[in-house]
């Protein structure tokens, strides 16, 4: 039983040191950008949201966890970490509306009221608005947001790699709006296969979103998407086309691809583009406001490994018109240390970004000027 905890202890200290020992001199940026750890060991750490009081709420699908971020004395590294609830059925998904924290499992919609005010209680208690969402967990997982409206948005992906769902339930492959107070919901936008980031547009508040392509098509198709839905009742083709203009071998011959609405930008095939988020803070240099960044979360299928990083999509008049490379670095030699997940723009102006292998929230800040 010694040799045992002695064990248990070298090995927490080893992954301790690991954690410290992130090659965060790796990731390559702009110039002036920098990156630092805002949080670690957040196991899992993927979808993000902010209180009103200052508090960074991450969701964990691996760890089954919402975690409370605190950083106190604002040096912009959260001192303290809380878990708000555990053993929930891949908590993905989090979004705060007003002072109320709003959780995505599998099957159910969480709301966690006044949850800044509740959290030196630590896992705070909470009443389910929806219950009836699909409970598959394959494309399970959800990311939510509020919109504009009011409403929020949950998306419910295809429950298969390539199948034809929508005649036994049309919330399939679908962005689905919920009332978050009654927990009814709608189909607001169709024929999308998995979607695990969206965000609005601050110049026409028209929806844009990311979703990832089908698999085993081979490495180069179809290519993941940048969507935008600028009404209710939208088909973006799944399962019958891909990427705009890919009849899928299946279901292809089922419905034209001039049916549906083609994506606003093509990001690449298996890049796994999950989170986006128009920029809309005040640090970075101008010409990146109003721009789009996606976490590409990375390949699982590729003979090479492609994602891995932030990109850049270039907005210009309301239009895609552009994508960069942001960041990188965290793919070397076909082996990936960290995998982007989700990112927020904090008050200042930086942004944060979740990576569920490093366990870790990054901070990618800007200086113009010496130190930077």
């Amino acid at each position: 039983m010694r040799f045992s905890a002695l064990s248990v202890l070298l090995a927490l200290l080893s992954a301790r040191c690991a954690l410290a020992a992130l090659p965060l001199e790796r990731i390559r940026l702009p110039e002036g950008f920098s990156i630092s750890l805002y949080a670690q060991e957040v196991e899992g750490a993927r979808s993000l949201a902010q209180g009103p009081g200052g508090t960074v709420f991450v969701g964990s699908r691996r760890a089954g966890k919402v975690y409370a971020l605190i950083d106190a004395d604002g040096d912009f590294r959260a001192e303290k970490k809380i878990v708000v609830a555990s053993g929930l059925n891949w908590p993905n998904g989090v979004a705060m509306r007003g002072a109320d924290l709003y959780v995505a499992e599998v099957h159910r919609i969480l709301r966690f009221k006044n949850i800044e005010e509740r959290l030196s209680a630590g896992a705070a208690e909470f009443e389910v608005i929806a219950d009836d969402l699909a409970a598959e967990r394959h494309h399970g997982w959800k990311f939510i947001r509020f919109g504009p409206d009011g409403a929020l948005y949950v998306p419910v992906g295809a429950p298969c790699n390539i199948c034809n769902r929508e005649n036994d339930d049309p919330r399939y492959a679908s962005i689905l709006r919920v009332n978050p107070d009654t927990g009814k919901s709608e189909v607001y936008a169709s024929g999308i296969r998995n979607s695990v980031g969206f965000d609005w547009s601050p110049e026409t508040g028209d929806l844009w979103f990311t979703d990832n392509g089908r698999d085993w098509m081979g490495d180069d198709a179809p290519s993941d998407e940048l969507n935008r839905a600028s009404r209710k009742g939208e088909h973006f083709g799944y399962p019958y086309c891909h990427a705009g203009d890919i009849a899928d071998p299946e279901f292809g011959a089922l419905r034209s691809c001039g049916e549906f609405r083609s994506p606003e930008r093509r990001l690449g095939a298996h890049v796994a583009a999950l989170g986006m988020r128009f920029y809309a803070g005040k640090m970075f240099p101008e010409g990146f406001r109003g721009d789009i960044f996606i976490a590409e979360h990375g390949s699982w299928n590729r003979t090479v490994p492609v994602g891995y990083r932030v990109v850049r999509v270039q907005m210009r008049a309301g239009k895609a018109v552009n994508e960069d490379v942001f960041a990188s670095g965290w793919l070397r030699r076909g082996r990936a240390w960290g995998r982007p997940v989700d990112l927020m723009t904090l008050p200042d102006g930086s942004l944060l970004l979740s990576d569920d292998k490093a366990d870790v929230v990054y901070r990618i800040s800007y200086s113009d000027g010496p130190g930077k």
